[in-house]
């Protein structure tokens, strides 16, 4: 059991921040939290959700904080979930999104080499599907896996990709104990409105409540490898726990459409027929589209013996339930 534990956690006020704030403090953890320094609603429910985390000032664009905060909390863990994370997003803002999900991960390496814990910090690198983009995406029934080849459809997806690399060769360089989970789409009920999945389950709640009446949308046809973001923060810990620094996927195998994931959410309210709530809107369109994302966790399933444990219909029944609750429906 790791009691005594120290970690610290980029990204904390994010989804998998939430995730695995948890998970770690059941398993006896002492939690510090990165946090900007201005005061905001995220921080606010943080705080009143999870008193007992110890939140820390930093920015992974400003490499002093970042010592500072390394030198602070002394961690024996630190799991780098921070990053400006929607895709969409990414095309309207590059360079950020270069700066805090490319360049943080090296200034957040660099935290840890300059105060002398090359040897003793154990780091997650939070990589992602995306950087396998839309080469060779076509692979029925195998999905993506460790010794894929990458080809990034976005400015997050190459920043996530310099991130995997630089933390890579920080591995190799120094001996560092960097281990990257190279996890695909991961959803919940922590996941904010701004994505696809918890926008429809938001929206359709809403539409049960009379409080809307339809849902816009982009593209409604590509596919996705859903599962359910607690499941594969679960998949992150062990990473860090496992004998040697690796690179692991983490996947359901599956793979389901936009429309696949509204017929389901529309179901929990007993609508069969979603069309007459969904209006396409040519502004949620991407420059460049992933056309389906299919990941093999082969390998982490054979060496950390992890699993999911919730199925598609299970996660999106779990975050129309969840949107209905916050409704009081």
């Amino acid at each position: 059991m790791p009691q005594g534990k120290v970690a610290l956690v980029t990204g904390i006020t994010g989804q998998d921040g939430g995730h695995l704030a948890e998970l770690l403090h059941n398993e006896g953890y002492e939690v510090h939290g990165l946090i900007r320094g201005q005061s905001n609603p995220r921080r606010v429910a943080l705080e009143a959700e999870m008193p007992w985390i110890n939140l820390v000032e930093g920015d992974l664009t400003d490499p002093t904080s970042l010592i500072r905060a390394v030198d602070l909390t002394d961690p024996d863990e630190l799991y780098n979930l921070a990053a400006v994370s929607h895709v969409g997003y990414s095309f309207k803002n590059p360079t950020l999104t270069a700066d805090v999900t490319g360049k943080g991960v090296l200034n957040v390496l660099e935290a840890v080499r300059l105060t002398g814990r090359a040897e003793k910090t154990r780091i997650y690198q939070a990589s992602t599907s995306e950087m396998f983009g839309g080469l060779d995406y076509n692979r029925p029934g195998q999905g993506y896996d460790e010794s894929s080849l990458f080809h990034p459809r976005s400015p997050y997806g190459v920043a996530k990709l310099y991130g995997h690399w630089i933390a890579k060769n920080y591995r190799e360089s120094y001996g560092m104990f960097v281990t990257c989970g190279i996890l695909f789409n991961h959803e919940g009920e922590r996941r904010g409105v701004e994505f696809v999945t918890r926008k429809i389950t938001h929206a359709v709640a809403r539409i049960k409540a009379g409080l809307q009446d339809t849902i816009e949308l982009g593209d409604l046809w590509p596919k996705r490898d859903w599962g359910y973001a607690g499941d594969f923060v679960r998949g992150m810990h062990l990473m860090v726990q496992h004998d040697v620094p690796d690179d692991f996927v983490l996947a359901t195998g599956e793979t389901h459409s936009i429309e696949e994931f509204l017929t389901l959410a529309f179901a929990e309210i007993g609508v069969d027929d979603w069309r007459p709530y969904v209006v396409q809107n040519p502004a949620f369109m991407r420059p460049a589209e992933v056309d389906i994302l299919l990941g093999n966790p082969a390998k982490a399933e054979k060496v950390l013996g992890w699993k999911r444990e919730v199925d598609f219909p299970g996660l999106v029944s779990r975050m129309v339930r969840h949107d209905l609750a916050l409704l009081d429906l």
